[in-house]
């Protein structure tokens, strides 16, 4: 049967050319998105690094101020005990969801550190410490800023690995969902009560 006059090879050289088109734009779509997936893994990755970075500044800098701080609070063993402890948990971590929990218990004992330190004026007195706390303070801003870099670029790589079509290929390629970094201590949500 002829349709409006178009020969029967003719027809089929128009379907195969649609089927050939739709299969060329799902194949560029496909690399597109794949490609899409790997830099938005890639900024995931640097913003862990960076944030990282700044963890183990803190780090470095923890055993010297508890040292200083010793000097000072000899009775304070407990809590000098507990940063140093929540510092080892920091360094055996191995995968990123357990160094974002360690690092989140270490902000929670730090604070408790800075409460002993109000106890002691002579303390806040000393150059040494003084330094050592503005140190703290500045890493304590950098690692908030890159956790919240952080945690926007893992949000953006998320929601594009769950929305639809491109689930799809997150799927295909197996692209695993990250952890953000979030504040899961319930004493980490509360203020820091400094009693003299």
């Amino acid at each position: 049967m002829n349709f409006l006059g178009l020969s029967g090879g003719l027809i089929a050289g128009i379907v195969a050319g649609i089927v050939f088109l739709v299969l060329v734009i799902a194949i560029i779509w496909i690399i597109a998105s794949y490609n899409m997936f790997v830099k938005m893994r890639n900024n995931v990755d640097e913003g862990f690094s960076t944030m990282d970075v700044y963890l183990k500044k803190r780090f470095d800098l923890i055993p010297n101020l508890v040292e200083t701080v010793k000097g000072y609070a000899k009775h304070e063993k407990e809590t000098l005990e507990k940063v140093i402890a929540a510092r080892n948990a920091c360094a055996q971590a191995g995968s990123m969801e357990e160094k974002i929990a360690s690092e989140a218990n270490l902000s929670s004992v730090l604070k408790q550190l800075a409460v002993v330190v109000e106890k002691y004026p002579e303390l806040k007195a000393d150059s040494n410490f003084m330094d050592l706390q503005r140190n703290l303070n500045e890493l304590e801003e950098e690692i908030a800023s890159s956790r919240k870099y952080y945690n926007g670029v893992t949000k953006a790589y998320n929601i594009k690995r769950e929305v639809f079509p491109t689930n799809i290929i997150a799927r295909w390629f197996k692209f695993e969902k990250r952890s953000l970094y979030e504040v899961d201590n319930v004493e980490e949500r509360k203020n820091v009560k400094v009693e003299f």
